[in-house]
């Protein structure tokens, strides 16, 4: 990454700087873009009906958008056209669900991403081959991470790739088990609930050779416990700007 400078404890933008702008939008990845300090953005992933990757959080469509029904059932056109922000502020009226390829386009060379493949393995059966087509597109293979809840698609991603974007799993549990398993995903790259990390665990995944991160601490004071644990472990939050105080609260 040009002029990338590496911070202890490196910022996630969860959603995009979604503490400020509507989650998932490029409205609220462009916010963290701008944010020198802010080093990676996570988003979410799914297929239109037409099969374009498009960035939305949730299966569907009520939540954050004037839409209903399932992402699915939608083309990326009719996607966009969906007002995607008006939920969160006013300010943010019309702006819609972004593709995967508009984020890219915004992001090359300015900031890395953390994929989540949004999929529990029968819906989207072919998610992971149409993400990594495109990132190996825009040639972004180093400065992203494909992560995802499901290891079979983790597993197909890995295949793929052969290795070259590296893969993550997601969890909101832990086991001591998870160095082997992410082994045998050929994973390096572990997302966690923020609640089941202690020095011990990170030190299990830290031997492994297993890159950590916390999600998703929202108060400064949380922030500052984690980032106590271990200056490597990233933080993924929907507020950089805590994270930046928390920092600068202990000292960094």
């Amino acid at each position: 990454m040009e002029g990338q400078r590496s911070m202890r404890n490196s910022c996630v933008a969860h959603r995009g700087w979604s503490g400020r702008a509507p989650e998932n939008t490029l409205a609220a990845i462009q916010l963290a873009i701008d944010e020198p300090d802010v080093e990676w953005v996570e988003l979410d992933v799914q297929l239109s009906k037409d099969n374009v990757p498009v960035v939305i959080h949730d299966y569907k469509l009520n939540r954050t958008t004037n839409g209903r029904g399932e992402v699915k059932s939608l083309t990326a056109s009719e996607l966009s056209a969906l007002d995607a922000g008006s939920w969160f502020s006013p300010l943010y009226k019309g702006e819609g669900v972004p593709t995967l390829s508009q984020v890219l386009d915004i992001a090359r060379g300015r900031i890395r991403l953390n994929i989540e493949l949004k999929t529990d393995g029968i819906r989207y059966p072919k998610l992971e081959d149409y993400v990594v087509q495109l990132v190996k597109d825009y040639g972004m293979e180093d400065s992203v991470v494909l992560t995802s809840f499901h290891a079979g698609t983790l597993f197909n991603a890995r295949k793929l790739t052969g290795g070259s974007i590296p893969t993550g799993l997601i969890l909101d549990g832990w086991r001591n088990s998870l160095p082997a398993e992410l082994e045998q995903l050929g994973a390096k790259f572990l997302s966690i609930e923020h609640g089941r990390l202690n020095t011990a665990r990170i030190e299990l995944l830290k031997q492994a050779g297993i890159q950590a991160m916390a999600w998703t601490p929202d108060d400064e004071r949380t922030i500052r416990k984690l980032i106590s644990l271990d200056p490597d472990l990233m933080i993924c939050t929907n507020h950089p700007d805590r994270w930046h105080k928390a920092l600068q609260q202990v000292g960094v």
